[in-house]
Order: structure tokens, then C-alpha cells, then sequence
């Protein structure tokens, strides 16, 4: 453990963070889906919301004992309860941040920093993305780096959480004028400019609820 990276993270902190993501794709659903409607299918709020509200079902169903059995509940779910690439995609970034946990309770928050890292991994290889394809990534990957080099500078894991969210939120932006290479959205061509990455922008939502749930970590 680095510094002041000191934390962790059990199930129920996972379980908090999910719920606390239902929550704000459960609020932001509308506008997801606005923005979806611009470059996409018009459907990445209602998706992700259902696909959410579906998880937390077989949450409460069955509470999983360690983080890792919570992060393979989400990402199952959503595989098999999100259509478009919003469930597949988000699927492994669950699946595989679920398997860089497995064996580990509770995490530190170096393990949170390398199974967010493993998951953006997954992604990028299922997406075939790459950084400034105006897709999830662009979020998510500066959110990934920030965090790490938060906590090697000795940061606590909640102002490391808060600066991961504060990228991903500059990275979601920068997605507006941006002409989309991968998905939907590339479709459109030149069209696609202009317009804010639904994916990149759900993915800003999930760190800033991380940050929101161990913010005094």
C-alpha cells in the first residue's frame, strides 16, 4: 500500500457503490438517452437503467460474500439484461474487475486501482477502441491514470477517487467535438461532432460515484 492509499474494500462498499450508480443512471436515464438519440439508438439511459435495476434484484436476492462475487453479479446482469454494445461492453468492464478481485477480501485500494485497470482493459480489447474514438474509454481511461497516480503520490483513496472522477468528467467532455470512429455513432461520420459520447458519459457517472461512496476513505 502507497502512502496514504489506505482502504477497504468489502462487499458491502461495492454493494454501496452499485447501488449508488443505479441511482444516478436511474436520475440521469433521460438525458443518457437524449444524448444517445443524437449518434446512437436512443436507448443507452433506458438500457442501463433496466440493466441496473435487474442487478440490484439479484443483489438483494442473493447478497454475494466477497467484492468479487458483487462485481460478477453486475457484470452477468448485465450481459444478459442490456441489448446494444452498453452490455457487453460494461459487462467485462464488471466481469474483468471481477476477476482481478477474485481471492481478495477486502481490497486495498491499489487492488480497487488494478481491477478498474483490468476492466478498461477488458473493454478496450472487446471494443476494439482506442483512446479518442468517442467511445467509454475516453472517460475511463484518464479517470484509470489519474486514480493510479493519486495513490502512488500517497493521496487517500477517496481524493484519488475524486480526481479519477474529475478526468473522467474532462474526458467525457472532450468527447463533444470529436467524430466518432467505433460504434453507432461512427455511422454518422462527420455528423457525430458536436455531440457528447452517451458511453463516455455513463462511465464519468460510475467514478464519480465511486468517489461519492469512499470519499472519507
Amino acid at each position: 500500500m502507497t502512502g496514504g492509499a489506505a482502504a477497504e474494500v468489502g462487499a458491502d462498499g461495492m454493494l454501496r457503490w452499485v447501488r449508488a450508480f443505479a441511482a444516478a443512471v436511474a436520475e440521469q436515464k433521460d438525458y443518457l438517452t437524449r444524448l444517445d438519440s443524437a449518434i446512437g439508438d436512443a436507448d443507452h439511459g433506458t438500457n442501463m437503467d433496466r440493466g441496473m435495476t435487474a442487478a440490484l434484484e439479484r443483489l438483494d436476492a442473493e447478497p454475494p460474500a466477497d467484492p468479487a462475487g458483487v462485481l460478477k453479479t453486475v457484470a452477468m446482469t448485465l450481459i444478459s439484461k442490456v441489448g446494444g454494445a452498453a452490455g457487453p461492453l460494461y459487462g467485462t468492464l464488471f466481469l474483468q474487475f471481477a476477476t482481478s478481485a477474485a481471492g481478495k477480501d477486502p481490497l486495498s485500494a491499489d487492488d480497487w486501482a488494478a481491477g478498474l485497470e483490468s476492466g478498461i482493459a477488458g473493454v478496450r480489447a472487446r471494443g476494439k477502441a482506442e483512446p479518442g474514438d468517442k467511445t467509454m474509454l475516453d472517460a475511463l481511461i484518464p479517470a484509470s491514470e489519474a486514480l493510479r497516480a493519486g495513490l502512488d503520490g500517497g493521496a487517500s483513496f477517496g481524493d484519488a477517487l475524486e480526481r479519477a472522477a474529475d478526468a473522467a468528467e474532462e474526458g467525457m467532455a472532450a468527447t463533444i467535438p470529436w467524430v466518432a470512429r467505433k460504434g453507432r455513432a461512427s455511422y454518422l461520420g462527420e455528423r457525430s461532432a458536436g455531440h457528447q459520447d452517451p458511453g463516455a458519459t455513463s462511465s464519468a457517472l460510475l467514478v464519480r460515484c465511486a468517489a461519492r461512496t469512499w470519499t472519507n476513505d
